[in-house]
């Protein structure tokens, strides 16, 4: 069956280049990316994707957020080498990449939004990639509201990619997250506060054809789907220091019902109860073949074998499997083939 791998990362060149002289000394997941040949070397890319029949990937760069990497009159030029840089190898590989999303510098909001412009426009990006917040700053602050705007008028999907790092301590009483923790439970929570402050922003009241891929299969949000729904119909009852009640009445539905709206991908590294989870919250209708390669620990494979091996395994039926595969990025991305 044909396989559209929607979520996976690479380095274009010229962007790897730039990269690593306006930030090459970049800890954590900066070493992680310097450490994984794929993301930068084309024949290792095709040898691994050559493992795999009927395979094609759409193209994202990978952590970490450009907007951490440099300031706001470095970042747009970083933007740019990345969505030229994949560009080019979709129109020279049109076979292997039939796609690509742009990057934007989300630490220059005007800047962003010429290049989603330029990136969608004229580069032919398939949608564009955010992470769970822009240097710190929350997607819902109105100075984001415009690249929100122009995708829903675009009609093209948001990645929604979690970013935490290991200064986000653990505890309040030290002063680094330990043991990696910042990664393992640090990035689903992300995105799922990423998705919960789009929510009560009223993204969706505002926006309502717009689409968003949330990364690992919505985060923590399928688990939780009871405090999501029955706790936060509650929403204001722990609170004194304001009247939270008033944004239930704001809203036009249950909190829960606009999580369903979120797209959601499959890269969960290979968990069957994961992805059994978050198929049963979203619905195959909505959810997205993706593998996150190459950050498995063979560096390119692992990842994208033991996703497929999850999903053939499930006994979905044949036209829930091909549109977890192909189908719903085919309609959601508006590829041609």
């Amino acid at each position: 069956m044909h396989k559209i791998d929607i979520y996976n990362h690479i380095f274009p060149k010229s962007y790897f280049n730039l990269m690593d002289e306006v930030a090459g000394n970049f800890k954590d997941m900066g070493k992680r990316v310097r450490d994984i040949p794929m993301l930068v070397d084309l024949d290792e890319r095709f040898r691994v994707m050559d493992l795999f029949d009927d395979y094609v990937q759409i193209l994202s760069l990978a952590s970490p957020p450009i907007e951490v990497l440099a300031g706001p009159d470095r970042s747009p030029d970083l933007a740019r080498a990345a969505n030229d840089g994949m560009a080019e190898l979709c129109a020279k590989h049109p076979d292997r990449f039939p796609g690509f999303t742009a990057s934007l510098p989300m630490n220059a909001p005007d800047a962003a939004l010429a290049e989603l412009q330029r990136a969608v426009g004229e580069l032919g990006a398939r949608g564009v990639q955010m992470f769970s917040h822009a240097a710190g700053k929350p997607l819902d602050e109105p100075e984001f509201a415009a690249l929100f705007d122009a995708m829903a008028e675009h009609d093209l999907p948001i990645w929604l990619h979690p970013a935490r790092g290991a200064g986000f301590s653990d505890y309040p009483t030290e002063d680094k997250s330990k043991y990696e923790i910042w990664w393992t439970f640090g990035w689903p929570y992300e995105t799922s506060v990423a998705m919960s402050r789009l929510v009560f922003a009223g993204l969706f009241d505002r926006l309502p054809n717009i689409k968003i891929i949330t990364h690992h299969l919505g985060g923590m949000i399928p688990y939780f789907e009871g405090r999501v729904g029955p706790g936060w119909d509650q929403l204001g009852s722990r609170t004194t220091s304001e009247d939270l009640t008033l944004v239930l009445k704001r809203l036009k539905r249950r909190p829960l019902d606009y999580f369903h709206d979120f797209y959601a991908d499959t890269a969960v590294f290979g968990s069957v109860a994961a992805t059994k989870c978050g198929l049963d919250f979203f619905g195959a209708e909505k959810v997205i073949f993706a593998s996150d390669a190459p950050f498995d620990p063979e560096k390119g494979p692992m990842f994208i074998r033991e996703t497929i091996k999850v999903l053939d395994g499930l006994g979905l039926p044949d036209a829930d499997l091909a549109a977890i595969y192909h189908g719903n990025a085919r309609k959601l991305l508006k590829l041609k083939n």
